[in-house]
């Protein structure tokens, strides 16, 4: 039986990672509808989606050939991957040390690199819109799809990761259709610590799953996993931060 307290992280995990890809993919589809129309941009983002529906078609039924023990350490271990990179960048991010990722600069320079390549090849910029606007939708949708997998292979958590990134992709395609416009306004590297912090938690408690760890309180430990990483990235920020300081003197 699924309990809350690992379904909840779960289903929150999907969703907030889901949505910082989905962010990043609307942002390159909605450049390419700019520059030529909804059509090239539309068709390139649906046969991306079509690729994302085969890969999971064909991932699913393979899950259920592995040995638990083996999946659930290879889950653990694409979590933690996922988990450090989004959190090492975010750690640096609210640093200071690298600058923080900006959607309206990203449109912009996706445009302006869509409109140099207009002048030079204007009979191929249909094709140009769409495979950009396919490429952005495979590649940030293949980390979404691994997400999910990750998140709820192993445990019967499936569903409720696969609702989570559903809802985050409908709602971001929702409203950048509606207004037309990149969410600049969105926290994305706070979203990004947010997930690089679930992501890594998740993937330590299957890590240990996978090599037999008995965990105390089972499912509850994932949420004790939480709070450390978020220490650990509070005192990484500080850290960063006061390094960052002492070079710029």
């Amino acid at each position: 039986m699924t309990t809350w307290t690992v379904a909840a992280p779960a289903i929150s995990a999907a969703f907030l990672s889901s949505f910082v890809e989905a962010v990043e993919a609307l942002t390159i589809v909605l450049a390419a509808s700019t520059v030529r129309g909804w059509r090239p941009a539309g068709l390139g983002a649906f046969a991306g989606l079509l690729l994302l529906a085969f890969i999971v078609l064909a991932l699913g039924p393979l899950l259920n050939r592995v040995p638990l023990h083996l999946l659930q350490l290879a889950i653990g271990l694409l979590l933690l991957l996922f988990g450090m990179r989004w959190l090492r960048k975010a750690i640096l991010r609210a640093a200071g040390v690298i600058p923080l990722h900006d959607e309206r600069m990203a449109y912009a320079a996706e445009t302006a690199e869509l409109r140099s390549q207009e002048r030079q090849h204007e009979a191929r910029l249909v094709w140009i819109a769409a495979l950009a606007s396919f490429k952005a939708v495979v590649v940030e949708g293949l980390e979404v799809v691994f997400i999910v997998i990750a998140v709820g292979a192993g445990r019967g958590l499936i569903i409720p990761a696969s609702v989570g990134a559903i809802a985050a992709c409908v709602l971001v395609a929702g409203v950048g259709i509606a207004i037309h416009q990149p969410l600049a306004r969105v926290p994305e590297n706070t979203l990004k610590f947010a997930v690089g912090i679930m992501l890594s938690a998740f993937g330590v408690f299957w890590v240990g799953e996978g090599v037999g760890v008995p965990w105390p309180g089972e499912d509850i430990a994932i949420i004790v996993f939480v709070l450390l990483f978020l220490l650990v990235a509070i005192v990484a920020v500080a850290l960063a931060r006061r390094v960052s300081k002492e070079a710029l003197r």
